[in-house]
């Protein structure tokens, strides 16, 4: 049975409708008019326990609203939803300790204590008994690699270093569904490493169901087998990462290493040029004229090496995004 079972889910707010002008201001000021704004359209999925899905959108697509929606921040204009057997806005104590949400834009330690004091004050919260809360506490800093760092003001931990304790404190009273916004944002290469690892591992440890939103890709490939793809409001893809080639980008890089270059004209003729510098570039075919496009590039172009591959995940969705070809 699912664990997050979404139907027909759609929020709409009313913003002002003011106009530009202090004319238009001062009417405004007494005769307020509101206009409607989709931030999500009606959208279903359901994920089962123990998933870790990557939910992709852009800046604006409404992965935020959904995710608030989902933990019970803010009320659906229309739709139903369940999250671990509850409807989330109602926002019972039975079901906020089953679940758990981290914004990598927003905190909840407190900045001027030690991050043991903040673990302290969210145990408390969940009637966590001490000898628990202090295994619990030891188990995620050894996972995390934590350990002077908890006993430091926030204020003095590097970016990276909050961001885990801000997980710590997010997973201390061991939550089956984690919606995560954004964890890594901000995070230099080594600890988005460490964050990937942790969260691979608690999904092992623990049978964890995890919503994951991320800009950086290489979260989404490290931990996300399933994806699911927003777009102004509006869920157009569900289904396998790997999936997203298939579907989305029925063609493959096929990259060159030349014994002596070759102008771009000579190179349109067997596929889309993307790029040509020197004695190396890089074409772009359809699948279903690779097998002969090879063949003429080989009898015809001075070729010393020949490479062909899938484009890169994060191209394929960059460009479902930014040219609209939705299907």
């Amino acid at each position: 049975m699912p664990i997050v079972q979404v139907s027909d889910l759609a929020k709409s707010f009313q913003v002002s409708a003011s106009q530009p002008g202090f004319a238009n201001a001062l009417k405004h000021f007494f005769r307020r008019t509101y206009r409607s704004v989709d931030a999500v359209k009606p959208l279903s999925f359901s994920i089962e326990p123990g998933e870790v899905v990557g939910f992709l959108g852009p800046n604006g697509a409404g992965k935020t609203t959904t995710l608030k929606m989902l933990t019970g921040l803010i009320h659906p204009s229309a739709g139903t939803l369940s999250v671990a057997g509850h409807i989330p806005f109602q926002r019972h104590n039975a079901f906020l300790r089953r679940i758990t949400m981290v914004m990598g834009n927003k905190q909840q330690l407190l900045w001027d204590l030690p991050a043991n004091e903040s673990f302290a004050i969210n145990g408390a919260i969940y009637d966590i008994p001490e000898s628990e809360l202090q295994s619990r506490i030891a188990e995620l800093s050894e996972l995390l690699n934590l350990t002077k760092e908890l006993s430091q003001p926030v204020r003095k931990l590097s970016l990276g270093e909050r961001m885990k304790c801000e997980l710590m404190a997010s997973l201390l009273h061991r939550p089956e569904v984690l919606f995560l916004d954004e964890p890594t944002l901000g995070l230099d290469v080594n600890a988005q490493v460490a964050v990937r690892n942790f969260l691979r591992e608690y999904n092992r440890r623990y049978n964890a169901t995890i919503l994951l939103t991320s800009h950086y890709m290489a979260d989404i490939t490290a931990l996300c087998k399933r994806v699911l793809l927003i777009h102004q409001g509006r869920l157009f893809y569900d289904g396998p990462l790997a999936g997203i080639i298939d579907r989305f980008a029925p063609y493959r890089e096929v990259k060159l290493d030349l014994t002596e270059p070759v102008d771009r004209e000579s190179l349109a003729a067997f596929g889309e040029v993307e790029s040509a510098e020197g004695r190396a570039a890089s074409l772009i075919i359809r699948r279903e004229l690779l097998t002969d496009t090879v063949q003429r590039l080989l009898a015809s172009l001075p070729i010393a090496d020949l490479s062909i591959s899938d484009p890169p995940i994060e191209k394929i969705i960059a460009d479902l995004f930014t040219q609209g070809t939705m299907k």
